[in-house]
């Protein structure tokens, strides 16, 4: 895609209805209308975020990655001033990484070695 189209926030707000729902992910404007009928969570789920930024509703799920090639057949564009983030596997939602950037599991690896280091020492 060489010209991607660049949308507003106000214009995805518009599209929040179940015969015409967009949502954005990531910085990227997604038009999920025709999967509404086939989301395995029901449409429920993705009509609670139309017209809205999803990252953090989408992410907070934990979706698999079967879940994010069928978006990137839904994508209209991205969001104009929008983030986006393009390294695979990076998120900006809650859950995947820190504020430090550092990955979560990795900080807690690490918590547990200082308590198990404290327990010991305590001993």
């Amino acid at each position: 895609m060489s010209d991607v189209k660049t949308y507003t926030m106000d214009e995805v707000s518009k599209h929040n209805t179940a015969d015409d729902l967009w949502i954005v992910y990531n910085g990227q404007v997604y038009d999920v209308t025709k999967y509404l009928d086939e989301h395995p969570g029901g449409e429920e789920v993705i009509l609670d975020c139309a017209g809205t930024d999803a990252t953090e509703a989408f992410n907070d799920i934990g979706h698999s990655d079967d879940a994010h090639d069928i978006l990137k057949g839904l994508l209209l564009g991205k969001l104009e001033g929008g983030v986006t983030v393009q390294q695979k596997g990076v998120t900006t939602g809650s859950g995947s990484s820190d504020v430090s950037g550092l990955p979560t599991p990795l900080i807690a690896i690490g918590v547990l070695a200082v308590a198990a280091g404290v327990y010991f020492y305590m001993q």
